[in-house]
């Protein structure tokens, strides 16, 4: 009974070393006597006992590293706390296994040193400026070293970069008068902009004004010119009309009797005006001046037709 207890122990104990089911995303490093073997892929796997074990057993997963804060010195001699984080991958478990002791605590130690040299070639303005060139840089020797140790350095990110108090009261007085000086030009442009403005629409104002009074003069001078020449055109239609009237049968009696009559008016008019009654020294003169008048209408050219 003990035997067959025996027995059956060894079998399960059999089994279970003989039999191994690997993980998906797992790698699992084989020894034979002591010596790499082969790599054991996800999935059931056999193994012989008590001449081969499982020695390493490896995630191929996308593996974040928290990389602690370290102080580094920037080339303008400003000491800078920077802490960033890991990306890293296993890419090779037999390189992983053998490659280094400890492949975590040599990337974390490489990626340490890296960032203070890349730092200490920087000045503390542009550390801030690039930080994309920074953790490519990082990245860059990382991955380099990494080869040997099967691992492959996905990428590096810098989660915080911290100066001195001293060095951040500076910068903050640094901006905000950098700040002030921005508000200053923003003002100063909007005043220029704005004496620029009411001295373009002044301008504009007074070139239509005298573009309008122009305009004005000109339509004046039209009118002007339209009601001469109206003026001009209905004393001469006058005129003719009055010649044509003259040679008319009894025209000279009418022309007669008109300017008598405006003999008469003229003296009494006269008379008005001087509070006197004037009255021609003998008819004789009226009749001279009606004869005058006549001579010189008959001494006139024909009006035209």
């Amino acid at each position: 009974m003990e035997l067959a207890l025996v027995l059956v122990v060894i079998a399960v104990v059999f089994i279970a070393r003989t039999f191994k089911i690997v993980p998906q995303q797992n790698a699992w490093v084989v020894e034979r006597l002591g010596k790499y073997d082969r790599t054991l892929t996800p999935g059931l796997k056999f193994v012989i006992p008590f001449v081969e074990r499982v020695a390493y057993k490896h995630s191929l997963k996308e593996v974040p590293l928290d990389v602690p804060s370290q102080v580094c010195i920037t080339k303008d001699n400003t000491q800078l706390t920077v802490d960033g984080i890991l990306y890293f991958q296993v890419t090779d478990p037999m390189r992983a296994s053998y490659g280094s002791s400890n492949y975590i605590v040599a990337i974390t130690q490489l990626a340490q040193t890296t960032l203070r040299s890349v730092i200490g070639r920087m000045e503390l303005d542009k550390t801030f400026e690039e930080r994309d060139q920074i953790n490519a840089s990082v990245v860059l020797s990382l991955d380099e070293a990494a080869l040997n140790w099967g691992v492959k350095v996905l990428r590096y990110e810098i989660k915080d970069l911290t100066p001195p108090a001293e060095i951040l009261r500076s910068m903050q007085a640094q901006i905000t008068a950098e700040r002030e000086k921005r508000a200053l030009i923003a003002a100063s442009e909007g005043r220029r902009q704005e004496q620029i403005n009411i001295a373009t629409g002044e301008r504009e104002a007074s070139i239509a004004r005298s573009e309008g009074e122009k305009q004005a003069e000109i339509n004046k001078a039209f009118g002007e010119a339209a009601a001469i020449t109206a003026v001009a055109e209905a004393t001469a239609d006058a005129i003719r009309k009055i010649a044509g009237a003259i040679r008319e049968p009894g025209g000279e009696q009418a022309v007669q009797l008109k300017v008598a009559e405006k003999a008469v008016d003229a003296y009494g008019n006269l008379a008005k005006i001087n509070n006197t009654m004037i009255v021609p020294g003998h008819m004789g003169e009226v009749a001279g001046l009606i004869g005058t008048a006549m001579t010189l209408l008959k001494g006139a050219p024909p009006a035209p037709k």
